[in-house]
């Protein structure tokens, strides 16, 4: 895994802000960032440890572990809140046997919160493996996670 950081690196070194294309592209090729490539990216870009890992821990789409086979987003931004987005989480939480932030046992759904995903109109929203949906209610959410 060593030598294809250093390759990524190389490739988006002369980037403008190159923390961030390269580690868009170690999610995308790995599916997370593992963390024993923060040292190495920090050699290799000549900033801290602190710094990269500063930038891994405050975008939510860097994970540090892989993912489950399909990623749920639930939105709790203010709008959502206002027609059950909480009630919803509690009840994706039941549903799943896991909170946000964590992955089934069996690999198969990540559950994570998002804060907008711009469907306001249609709260509580939602993100199914990149697809937004909207109007979610515990029927519909079982429904889809099936």
């Amino acid at each position: 895994m060593t030598d294809r950081v250093r390759a990524l690196v190389a490739a988006h070194r002369a980037d403008r802000g190159a923390l961030m294309p390269i580690l868009h592209a170690l999610q995308a090729e790995f599916g997370y960032i593992d963390p024993g490539v923060v040292p190495v990216l920090a050699a290799e870009l000549n900033i801290s440890r602190a710094d990269v890992h500063g930038v891994i821990t405050f975008y939510t789409d860097f994970r540090a572990e892989p993912a489950g086979a399909t990623v749920l987003k639930l939105c709790r931004a203010e709008a959502c809140q206002a027609v059950g987005a909480e009630q919803l989480i509690a009840h994706a939480e039941q549903l799943l046997g896991i909170k946000l932030g964590q992955t089934t046992p069996d690999g198969a759904i990540t559950l994570e919160q998002v804060f907008c995903l711009g469907n306001c109109a249609l709260g509580p929203a939602g993100q199914i493996n990149g697809q937004v949906r909207g109007r979610l209610s515990p029927a519909l959410l079982q429904e889809l996670v099936r």
